[in-house]
């Protein structure tokens, strides 16, 4: 049996699901993009190559294996995109959810299926109602807090990048009563990778026990920025840039309190993580980030310490 436990983003690793690049198919059609940034990339002929993505996995797969970290990977379903594993299933404290993912998705979840399999069945949840929507990259957890991204304007259900709806934080509110969990609306877009705020981890992360990088205009109202800024501490927060969100800056991922992975080409957040005492493993992943996706996406935390 797997005894889940994850109360947090940054407490040591121990197993976690790393999606797999590899049998990831064709270049989707512009039409089946998911997202603006990969309908860009279709559109500019620089979508990513599959020998690419399955290099920056190997490279992802070879810090946990340094790190000493129990890595599963999804069975291969062929000519389906499988490396973003946050967004099929999340854990929270030692029971795991699988999310309600878009309908162009529901192949993925199968392929984990040996994995849940060694969970007791009562430590797992199947949220059986489909007007409930949740994906595990909006849901960011800090020990008593579950902060949670969403989308609450009326075209929710015409907006593709809208991945978490209210009923999916009442889901979680109701699950966890003595847990603060906190929504925060986010800045969607469907045409405009820059101002697509994807999932919560797309404009916010904490690190280490009291730190967290942040996108202040990743959320639709400046009160829920103001919320997160009182809560960690202005001198806490790396914030930023429009750019630095497109290219996935607060989308990487801590194997313990004082080790995180990130791409190698963040030399302003790298930079400012070892001034605290970080240890940074860098590794090449622009290529998967093409799908608005980065390493926080492409894991799904089992146990922590």
């Amino acid at each position: 049996m797997l005894s889940l436990n994850v109360k947090n983003e940054s407490s040591r690793l121990r197993a976690v699901v790393l999606g797999t690049a590899v049998n990831n198919g064709p270049t989707p059609k512009a039409e089946d993009a998911y997202d603006p940034k990969s309908l860009e990339h279709i559109l500019a002929g620089t979508y990513p190559v599959e020998k690419d993505m399955v290099a920056e996995m190997d490279a992802f797969n070879a810090v946990f294996e340094k790190y000493d970290v129990k890595v599963y990977r999804p069975q291969i379903v062929e000519n389906e995109n499988q490396i973003f594993t946050r967004d099929i299933g999340f854990v929270i404290d030692d029971v795991f959810f699988q999310a309600n993912i878009l309908p162009d998705r529901e192949k993925e979840f199968p392929a984990i299926r040996y994995i849940v399999d060694q969970i007791d069945p009562k430590k797992f949840v199947h949220i059986e109602d489909q007007s409930i929507h949740i994906e595990g990259g909006d849901v960011i957890l800090w020990n008593d807090y579950i902060f949670i991204g969403t989308y609450c304007r009326p075209d929710y259900s015409q907006i593709k990048t809208a991945r978490t709806n209210e009923k999916g934080v009442e889901f979680i509110r109701n699950y966890f009563p003595n847990k603060k969990v906190i929504d925060f609306d986010l800045v969607k877009s469907t045409t405009e990778a820059r101002d697509n705020a994807l999932h919560l981890d797309c404009c916010f992360q904490p690190v280490g026990v009291d730190k967290a990088i942040i996108y202040k205009d990743g959320f639709c109202d400046v009160e829920d920025y103001e919320y997160l800024r009182d809560l960690f501490g202005e001198e806490n927060l790396f914030h930023i840039t429009r750019q630095e969100m497109y290219d996935m800056n607060s989308n990487v991922f801590s194997i313990a309190p004082d080790v995180v992975v990130s791409e190698m080409n963040f030399t302003r957040l790298n930079t400012w993580l070892r001034e605290r005492g970080f240890t940074v493993e860098e590794i090449p992943y622009a290529e998967i980030s093409k799908q608005e996706g980065l390493l926080r996406c492409s894991t799904l935390p089992l146990i922590r310490d």
